[in-house]
Formats: structure tokens, C-alpha cells, sequence
């Protein structure tokens, strides 16, 4: 069976790839759709945006499972930022790197001494039959002061998860993956995919 993950992003097919080993998933991207462009993320939520990047490769895909999923870090000490806005948050090309030292300049900047924070996952995903299904998942932690670690992607090196001393871009994948936000998403969803 196919199954059509709608980002552009190689780390979470990666991923993905990962958590359904042992199952009879075949894994894509929508990066292999010449003709495909996704949607604009003008939701007002994770999970709105989710919604709309699964309806629109849904629409091209429409006879196997599809998935999408939006997900970002909501920083305690900047009000909530940066959000849903997270991929982009220092321009809409921004690199990682870019993100990031963003995200540390502004709390400085804000002498934001309240470091806590947490990552957000939300999925949506369309069955062959085209009903919708919805997970969810959130890793907690702090931001840390300094960028730390080369794995991962995102926002993985200036995040220390609750319980840890160590960035999730300095964790081995198989310890990101057993804790992280997607992770916990991808495994309701995986749950679903086995039954």
C-alpha cells in the first residue's frame, strides 16, 4: 500500500519511513509531484493548516492513504510565538539556522527569563474511503541558550526536552523519535494504519 505524506520536507519522509518499517507502507513525499504545488498555510491553527495541505494532495491522490501534518514550537516567554508561523518565522525562505538564532535574538531581546516551551504536532490524515482522521502530539522542554547539535532539523538545536540535558538535535535519531511530538502523532497514526 501507498501512503503520501503532503510536505516537501526530506527530514519527516525520512522519518516517517522510519516509524513504519516492518509494515507494508510504501512512503512518499509530494516532492515527486512534478505537477503538484501545495496550498498556502492561511489556516488560524496546526490544524488547520494540516487540513488544507491533506485536502489539496488528496485531491491528486484520492484512491490511497494521505497525511499531513503541521507542526511548530510555541515559545512560553514570547507570548506564543513563533507558532504556526514556525517554518517561516524569519522570512518565508528562511533556513533553519535562520529560525533559530531568530528565535534566540528575540528572547533576548524580550529578556525572556521564562524559557519554557513545547513542540506541537498535528496530523491529519485521509483514508482510501476519504474519511479524516486527526492526532495529535506535543513534546515539552526549554529553549536553550546556545544552538547545540547537528541531527535533526527545525528548531532541534536550541530544544532541550523535559527530562534531558542534552538538545534533540545532540539525541540519537531513535531517542528523538521515541519522544518527539511527531513521533507521538506518527505512532496514533500508525496505531490506525494496523488495525
Amino acid at each position: 500500500m501507498e501512503i503520501w505524506l503532503a510536505t516537501n520536507n526530506k527530514g519527516k519522509v525520512a522519518e516517517f519511513q522510519k516509524m513504519l518499517e516492518g509494515l507494508n507502507f510504501e512512503v512518499h513525499g509530494q516532492v515527486e509531484l512534478s505537477y503538484f504545488s501545495q496550498p498556502p498555510e492561511n489556516g488560524d491553527s496546526f490544524e488547520a493548516n494540516a487540513r488544507i495541505k491533506a485536502r489539496a494532495l488528496k485531491s491528486v491522490k484520492p484512491e490511497v492513504w494521505v497525511v499531513a501534518d503541521d507542526s511548530g514550537i510555541v515559545v512560553d516567554g514570547l507570548g506564543g510565538l513563533p507558532g504556526i508561523h514556525s517554518a517561516r518565522y524569519a522570512g518565508e525562505k528562511a533556513r533553519d539556522s535562520e529560525n533559530n538564532a531568530k528565535l534566540l535574538k528575540m528572547m533576548t531581546l524580550r529578556s525572556a527569563t521564562h524559557r519554557k516551551a513545547h513542540f506541537h504536532c498535528c496530523l491529519v490524515a485521509y483514508d482510501p474511503e476519504g474519511n479524516e482522521h486527526i492526532f495529535q502530539g506535543d513534546l515539552h522542554g526549554n529553549i536553550s541558550k546556545v544552538a547545540k547539535g547537528s541531527g535533526g532539523f527545525g528548531y532541534d538545536p536550541i530544544f532541550i526536552p523535559d527530562g534531558f540535558e542534552k538538545t534533540l538535535a545532540e539525541l540519537s535519531p531513535g531517542e528523538k523519535n521515541a519522544i518527539s511530538h511527531r513521533g507521538k502523532a506518527f505512532k496514533e497514526l500508525v496505531q490506525k494504519l494496523r488495525s
